[in-house]
């Protein structure tokens, strides 16, 4: 029988590391490591104006890590990565977009939610509440990005902690920006969220043999009295080639009250072309039962002035918050000595009634300096269709709203990426 390799893909990218590491130092080590995202980008169409900022994430997130690695025998060995959060323009540990908490006019305007506009005081009310926790790790937990543990063993790794969903990584694997800078996919669909990135509380199997990588997931809500609250589970497998690969990936999450909530179904393939790789991917979108949103009838009825509209008001964001959308791209990716370049069309085609539709495309290139230092410029343009309101930011913040619905974005972006 083959020996198997395996690993889940949040701890792919440091097995050479921990590998080198094992030989040199006996079979075990600890790593630190990191990345130092910062530049410049200049975007138009925002609230207020065109806004040029130095930014911490145009490419990757900004972060500082450590990994370990024990050889027990056998072919058995003990994991661990803890990875923090860094702005690198202020070094802080979470960020808010330009708009700050504001949310899409659709999103927080009585008549656009189909309310009368006399209730308009309401609506405000629970838009801001909802628009506060708009941003990245606005509870500046230290290992926000990741920190798990677990066992490679003969016959797959078993991870535990805060980890990457396999819904995610599967579209990470198929995007051509692979989620870096303005012009990844994910930039169509950031308010409201329409991927779940990363899950605490999380049990993950994964494993890797003859060209097959798969992972499976079961992440706890942990909620008392509702074992199915808030609970996630996904699936994900790929496939590579000589010159191509092909897969997909599902994640399903309940709400607090444990019905179903955002669902995403990924899939996507690769395939070499000329000098460089095509890529392209397609994903689904769905949320009958939008989280964190029971409460809103509860604090309305709280004030007398509010309470007679309390369950009206909350419907109404219920509906408003419901998702029902298709995303698809293709790309094309060049790398030639120091010299990568990409481009790519991403599209959102939102079903539900606010046909929210969006696309975006552009340009980056990367000048590899050395290894492990580059230099990257992204042109990215983004059309905002009837009620959608997007904004464009990078891979470490997000752009947040424009300044009106149908309102055109425009993103270039200039940074330095170094890796350590």
């Amino acid at each position: 029988m083959k020996k198997m390799r395996t690993l889940s893909l949040a701890a792919l990218g440091s097995l050479s590391t921990l590998a080198m590491a094992q030989t040199a130092m006996g079979g075990s080590s600890v790593t630190m490591y990191g990345l130092m995202d910062l530049g410049v980008a200049h975007v138009t169409g925002l609230p207020g104006g065109s806004l040029t900022s130095l930014t911490s994430g145009n490419m990757e997130g900004s972060r500082l890590g450590f990994k370990g690695n024990e050889d027990l025998g056998g072919g058995y060995r003990a994991i661990f990565t803890m990875e923090a959060r860094i702005e690198a323009d202020n070094g802080t540990l979470s960020n808010r977009p330009p708009s700050q908490g504001r949310l899409p006019d659709r999103l927080s305007t009585a008549t656009s939610l189909g309310l009368p506009a006399a209730l308009q005081p309401a609506v405000s009310a629970v838009a801001a509440q909802i628009g506060s926790s708009v941003g990245v790790n606005l509870g500046n937990n230290f290992f926000d990005r990741q920190i798990f543990t677990g066992l490679v063993t003969p016959f797959g790794a078993f991870t535990v902690g805060r980890q990457y969903t396999p819904g995610y990584l599967a579209t990470a694997s198929f995007d051509v920006m692979k989620t870096e800078s303005s012009l990844s996919l994910g930039q169509l669909v950031a308010i409201p969220a329409s991927f779940d990135i990363r899950v605490s509380n999380s049990l993950q199997y994964g494993l890797q043999k003859d060209g097959i990588t798969a992972t499976a997931m079961y992440a706890a809500g942990e909620v008392a009295g509702r074992p199915s609250a808030r609970r996630l589970w996904g699936l994900m497998a790929m496939y590579k080639g000589n010159g191509y690969s092909f897969g997909g990936g599902y994640n399903t999450r309940n709400n607090e009250l444990g019905q179903k909530s955002l669902t995403n179904a990924i899939v996507g393939a690769t395939v070499d072309v000329g000098p460089g790789t095509l890529s392209g991917q397609y994903a689904t979108i769905k949320d009958d039962h939008p989280t964190d949103l029971s409460s809103i009838g509860a604090a309305l009825s709280a004030n007398p002035a509010t309470a007679p509209v309390a369950g009206l008001v909350q419907n109404a964001f219920i509906q408003g918050f419901r998702q029902d959308a298709r995303l698809f791209q293709v790309g094309y990716r060049i790398t030639s000595g120091a010299h990568t370049v990409a481009v790519a069309y991403n599209n959102m085609n939102d079903r539900r009634p606010f046909n929210a539709d969006r696309y975006s495309y552009g340009a980056a290139y990367t000048y590899a300096l050395s290894k492990r230092t580059d230099l990257n410029a992204v042109l990215t343009h983004l059309e905002n269709k009837n009620t959608s309101q997007d904004a464009l930011g990078g891979n470490g913040y997000i752009g947040g709203v424009a300044a009106a619905p149908g309102k055109d974005v425009n993103s270039l972006a200039l940074s330095i990426r170094h890796r350590f």
